[in-house]
């Protein structure tokens, strides 16, 4: 049974690509990584009651399990080329199996990427991707490297993936587009691959929105040894969730909810008005939220000008 799952996924999931020599089917993939590229690779796991509610369909996970995989080489400034996929299941499901891979599919086939391996196991529903893409070597986007004086941007919306939470946690199914749109971007997000190669040569830092805008914004101050001011009144925050959440709600959400995939990046000021046209013309919103400055840490000011002091900061697993 296991391998005539592995083989519904391999036809669901088949991409051509030059660069693998050897695929899903033997003990390990052989693959070549272009001349004058360098290779990046990042992996994160995925689990049924934390990452994603039981409830969601077969499609929307495995469409999110790679989408927060690509939006890490997005912030990379890499472009996807393969990917792994091990997954844990309850019980051999081939229904379940087949929507999965279609999501998964789905997400991939824009971006000609690969699934060139990985393994199946019985337990509770987990799935571990693999991604790897390419860079130019000198041209990786990295936390660190953001200086003072530089503009902190986003791209997109944010808080509606946490917004989306919420809305499932109050059983909230009612057919409102709003919410409908809300738990959307928590279920599909959408990662911006063209947005980080974009700004390969003009960030400084970049990196991409899973745990939080504070704590993950707060990842690129320590590694860069600076810190931020962000303005609350600039965040952006879609119709939808300003139509549903009061204003405290939403901007909690948005500097603390996490899960929105969206890219946070310093740029020299002096390159800040180049940056929004490039991104504009690629249809991804960007927005000037604050500055980086002398210090450590991120803080936030009012539209009265008080420096605030957020409840939470962002996702830890292992939190108290």
């Amino acid at each position: 049974m296991e391998f005539s799952l592995i083989e519904r996924i391999r036809q669901r999931t088949a991409q051509a690509r030059e660069d693998v020599r050897l695929g899903i089917g033997d003990d390990a993939a052989l693959l070549a990584v272009p001349a004058g590229q360098e290779l990046a690779v990042a992996i994160d796991t995925l689990v049924e009651g934390v990452h994603f509610p039981s409830a969601t369909s077969a499609a929307d996970i495995g469409w999110k399990a790679l989408a927060v995989n690509l939006s890490d080489l997005a912030a990379m400034g890499a472009t996807p080329a393969w990917a792994l996929l091990a997954l844990s299941l309850p019980k051999a499901d081939a229904s379940f199996i087949d929507e999965l891979a279609d999501g998964f599919a789905q997400l991939a086939q824009p971006y000609r990427l690969a699934l060139v391996g990985g393994d199946t196991t019985r337990g509770t529903l987990t799935l571990s991707v693999a991604v790897h893409g390419f860079v130019p070597p000198g041209l990786a986007l990295l936390r660190a490297g953001a200086q003072v004086g530089d503009v902190v941007f986003v791209t997109g919306t944010l808080g509606d993936a946490a917004a989306g939470l919420r809305l499932l946690q109050q059983d909230h199914r009612d057919g409102d587009a709003r919410a409908a749109y809300l738990i959307e971007r928590l279920n599909r997000p959408t990662p911006r691959i063209a947005a980080g190669l974009a700004l390969r040569g003009y960030a400084h830092a970049c990196i991409d929105i899973s745990d939080g805008l504070l704590a993950d914004l707060g990842h690129i101050c320590a590694a860069s040894q600076v810190g931020a001011e962000l303005d609350v009144a600039l965040l952006p925050r879609s119709s939808a969730l300003l139509d549903l959440f009061d204003d405290a709600s939403s901007q909690a959400f948005a500097l603390s909810g996490g899960d929105d995939y969206e890219l946070c990046f310093t740029v020299p000021a002096l390159r800040a008005a180049q940056v929004q046209a490039d991104l504009a013309r690629l249809g991804c919103g960007v927005t000037r939220i604050g500055r980086i400055v002398e210090g450590a840490g991120v803080r936030v000011r009012d539209a009265t000008g008080q420096w605030l002091q957020p409840a939470q900061r962002g996702w830890d697993h292992f939190g108290a």
